[in-house]
């Protein structure tokens, strides 16, 4: 299995930025969902942040789909037990999902742990093959701690109960969630700014605010547009800074850091320093442990001394 870019998979008061820039709603059960329903679910750009935010309790297979294609994996998903998700995505009809996960051509498998996304194959092997690749998947989720569940299909009323809850998020996070479902980043930057005040040391809500300001700086662009204006000023700092912000929301960390640590050299004391606080928001987009991130780092400090 591949790592796709990974995502602050902590974060539930963020939206993952591999993904989607559109305002987070609930996922929609899949058609006839009946008992099924809490395992299968169909998913959208517009409603894949709720899958994100499931898979910080349970492991999310995503499996694209396409026209005269229906969806397969539904019967094997659910023979887990619930210790599995699955969620179905049109990829001719949701074009943001199917670039963030690479998805050229379909069936496509995907997996979803702790919000951070995994490639999977292409086409659909045999089942005694895919059982063996989903019982990874979960192995990969419990050495992350997601081992949560949801009600299986064959699972009595009364077993809703023992379905994980999670905890309250803290109020500031609360609010820039709230802020951000409603597409209002400026106060969700803002509530974050104050839970940043009051704890300097609130990694999530530092983290939180690097994602909500890059949806911010991207809200109402044009890729095509960012892309043009980078390529007709390859030495200019802004339009270098805003293709590299749509690198970061595609998951193309690497051509970021490429991108803003090669113009790094020409830049003037001013220029240097937006980088570099560019940079740190990448790094906590990423997560410090990433090894893009570290490889960054590393070139940056070489750069500096």
């Amino acid at each position: 299995m591949t790592n796709l870019p990974p995502s602050p998979a902590s974060l539930r008061g963020a939206i993952d930025l591999s993904s989607l820039v559109n305002p987070p709603k609930k996922a929609e059960p899949a058609a006839g969902g009946g008992a099924t329903s809490k395992v299968v679910v169909a998913a959208t750009d517009a409603t894949f942040s709720s899958v994100l935010e499931l898979s910080n309790s349970v492991p999310v297979i995503v499996e694209f789909h396409g026209a005269g294609l229906e969806p397969s994996l539904g019967a094997l998903v659910a023979s887990f037990g619930g210790k599995l998700v699955l969620a179905t995505i049109d990829g001719t009809t949701n074009p943001q999902l199917a670039q963030a996960f690479q998805v050229t051509e379909v069936p496509a498998v995907a997996a979803v742990i702790g919000g951070r996304p995994l490639q999977l194959f292409v086409g659909m092997p045999a089942e005694e093959e895919l059982r063996g690749v989903l019982t990874q998947v979960l192995e990969l989720a419990a050495q992350q701690g997601v081992t949560g569940s949801v009600p299986a299909p064959s699972s009595a009323p009364d077993d809703a109960a023992a379905e994980p809850v999670e905890e309250p998020l803290p109020p500031h996070h609360q609010e820039a969630y709230d802020a951000i479902a409603a597409g209002d980043y400026p106060k969700a930057i803002a509530e974050y700014t104050l839970a940043i005040a009051q704890d300097p040391r609130d990694h999530l809500a530092v983290a939180g605010l690097a994602q909500v300001s890059l949806l911010a700086r991207l809200d109402g662009t044009s890729a095509d547009a960012i892309r043009s204006a980078a390529a007709s000023a390859p030495t200019e700092l802004e339009p270098q800074l805003a293709v590299a912000d749509l690198d970061v929301s595609g998951g193309h960390l690497e051509d970021a850091f490429d991108r803003l640590l090669a113009l790094f050299p020409t830049l003037d004391a001013d220029g240097k320093l937006d980088v570099r606080l560019r940079l740190v928001d990448y790094f906590e987009i990423a997560g410090a442990e990433d090894p893009r991130v570290i490889a960054a780092r590393r070139r940056l400090t070489g750069l500096l001394y």
